[in-house]
């Protein structure tokens, strides 16, 4: 059998991750296929060769986004380069759409098939996209059900797989091995701080979690703090912050979905580990908060009345958003506390998330995805 190439382009942390996992079912049935393109560490640890890392190209807001322009029209150029140079049989997008869809477009031209993995939120902002990836993709695949209508509606040959999450987010410890293990008082309540995996982000939000942490404290004292370390933010990052605090925070490297298992409530940047959170049937507050400019841009483009994952599943505000300005911390403080000291809300939100967790599908997303992967790369040229 000849040996098969794929070029494979991650944007983001998340889509470093599911992209690793997607590699990894693959090659369980089709070991000798060859991955390079960008990601990040997941991938790189089942193997794909490297072009440019993850974070030469993640960013929040469109303004941010600006300010990488200039690496990101580089790097769009040296994958073009690559594609040219290596031929390969099948091209991978996941997420990203500014990026990805123009070397969508461009793969297109050279007649490499393109499937595309998360795919574009058309559902939110900017449907028109949807005629362009009917044109240039040959295979979207969809994490919920309900981007199919809407994909099928443009004539995309679209399939939905349910989500990966579900076959990633499993604690390694029990909740009493967790606790251990982390030196923490099972008979305290925790509270996991998540700013975010990417440096913006962190800036942004971290200086607030600290100071929302301190008043949560003053108001009940048996509480206990610790932040799950994204891939690309270590304790060196947060140091000149830390340094600052009053209260004790551990910090875990590696052990993210542990501490969101232990923790009774989540305060979380807005993204993927709010679905991550849902998961676990975690309460949760989420935060979103990036430059004035991105901020009025997307008032005017987006189309969804809820910025985090778990809502626009829900087709509610199940988990509280503080946006922009209301991303201080007495107001981070306050919905945290309107969870922790009403047990009636509590059980409800927890019951929510067990909705959500339910409209994600069934595991095997991975496996699911891999098929159609190894489907396109033995079809025969027409």
């Amino acid at each position: 059998m000849d040996s098969k190439k794929i070029m494979l382009v991650a944007g983001e942390v998340s889509g470093d991750l599911h992209g690793a996992h997607l590699v990894e079912a693959i090659r369980m049935i089709r070991p000798e296929i060859e991955f390079f393109g960008v990601g990040g560490e997941e991938l790189k640890k089942r193997g794909m060769r490297l072009l440019h890392h993850v974070h030469s190209l993640s960013v929040v807001g469109i303004s941010e986004a600006f300010r990488k322009l200039d690496t990101a029209f580089r790097i769009l150029r040296e994958l073009k380069a690559g594609m040219l140079r290596e031929r390969p049989n099948l091209v991978i997008l996941i997420d990203y759409p500014e990026f990805n869809l123009r070397l969508a477009r461009y793969a297109r031209q050279k007649g490499i098939p393109v499937l595309y993995y998360i795919s574009p939120q058309i559902w939110a902002w900017r449907p028109g996209r949807v005629k362009t990836i009917a044109r240039v993709v040959k295979k979207m695949v969809v994490f919920f059900h309900f981007e199919v209508p809407l994909y099928q509606a443009a004539g995309v040959d679209v399939e939905w797989v349910g989500h990966p999450l579900l076959d990633i987010v499993k604690p390694s410890l029990s909740k009493t091995e967790a606790l251990e293990r982390f030196r923490l008082d099972p008979q305290k309540k925790t509270i996991a701080l998540l700013p975010g995996s990417r440096i913006e982000e962190v800036n942004r939000l971290f200086p607030c979690l600290l100071d929302a942490a301190v008043l949560l404290q003053k108001e009940i004292s048996e509480l206990q703090f610790i932040i799950p370390l994204a891939p690309g933010i270590s304790e060196s990052t947060l140091a000149p912050w830390m340094g600052n605090t009053s209260i004790p925070i551990k910090m875990v490297k590696g052990l993210t979905y542990d501490v969101m298992n232990i923790a009774d409530l989540i305060i979380t940047a807005s993204g993927t580990a709010t679905l991550e959170a849902a998961i676990l049937g975690k309460p949760m507050v989420i935060l979103y908060k990036v430059s004035t400019l991105s901020s009025w841009v997307a008032r005017t483009m987006i189309r969804v009345k809820h910025i985090g994952l778990v809502n626009l599943i829900a087709g509610r505000e199940i988990a509280r958003e503080l946006l922009q300005n209301n991303v201080n911390p007495q107001r981070i403080a306050e919905e945290a506390l309107r969870l922790l000291r009403d047990p009636v809300l509590y059980g409800e939100t927890v019951e929510a998330m067990g909705e959500v967790r339910r409209h994600l599908g069934e595991p095997g997303a991975a496996n699911r995805t891999a098929q159609i992967v190894l489907s396109l790369l033995d079809e025969r040229p027409v």
